[in-house]
């Protein structure tokens, strides 16, 4: 009998399983058609509910239809906006606040308060905002007020979208100092603003002048018409040339719309 701290033999610790040989033969090829797996059978996919997901509602006349924007319940996100307030434009401010704040608050459905104070305007959206470009909106009709333009004609800004302000520098144009800067201030408003009033209701914009700034509110090409009037007049070219060309212009805008 051997001794227990005797070591065992190979025999006596391996299992009775049978040995595999592994000698240096190919492995065989297995057939994988039958390992792949037919995903038609273990993911059903409702084909049928995807196409009317995608499938666009048409009426009658086959246009499509979309749905009410007034039905969207997605939320808007909380913004506020700054608006400094100049000092030339503070008393027409509290002249006309009613005016300013009702289209703000009826139609864009913003908060506004104003910080005498501090002198600024502060416009935040509130829970009732639908329009996720309300609080800009609301920022450039105020930019347009105190940039010198009239309430009505700041309001366009809220009900149309092709709208814009372009301000420039007479200095951007030649520059001028002294007497003649003043001259050219006078040629572009011309006596009792009859020529600033002319290239308003030929190019449809409304201009400001502002010491040596100038703002043009208006539609992209009536923006282009009416500053290449004023740069006119800023180089020197007599008034009458530019009415000459205005009464063309005009004619052109009449016959195309």
């Amino acid at each position: 009998m051997p001794a227990p701290t005797a070591k065992k033999s190979v025999e006596t610790s391996l299992s009775s399983e049978p040995v595999v040989e592994i000698g240096n033969e190919e492995p065989e090829e297995v057939d994988m058609s039958d390992v792949i797996i037919n995903v038609s059978t273990t993911v059903p996919i409702d084909v049928d509910s995807h196409d009317r997901k995608d499938e666009m509602v048409v009426d009658a006349e086959g246009k499509p239809k979309f749905s009410s924007e007034a039905n969207n319940t997605e939320t808007i996100d909380k913004q506020r906006r700054t608006i400094a307030v100049p000092p030339h434009r503070f008393t027409p401010l509290k002249q006309s606040w009613n005016k300013v704040y009702f289209p703000l608050v009826d139609h864009l459905k913003l908060q506004v308060k104003m910080d005498p104070r501090r002198k600024r305007i502060l416009i935040r959206t509130s829970k009732d905002t639908k329009d996720r470009g309300a609080i800009q909106k609301g920022y450039d009709f105020l930019r347009a007020f105190m940039l010198g333009f009239d309430v009505d004609d700041a309001t366009a800004l809220l009900r149309l979208d092709d709208l814009y302000i372009e301000t420039f520098e007479i200095k951007d144009v030649k520059t001028l100092q002294g007497d003649h800067l003043s001259r050219a201030i006078g040629r572009i408003a011309g006596k009792d603003g009859k020529t600033k009033f002319a290239i308003e209701n030929a190019s449809r914009t409304r201009v400001v002048l502002a010491d040596s700034k100038i703002h043009i509110l208006g539609g992209f090409h009536n923006i282009r018409v009416a500053r290449e009037s004023i740069v006119s007049l800023i180089l020197g070219v007599p008034p009458g040339k530019i009415y000459g060309n205005l009464r063309i212009v005009s004619s052109r805008m009449k016959e195309r719309f």
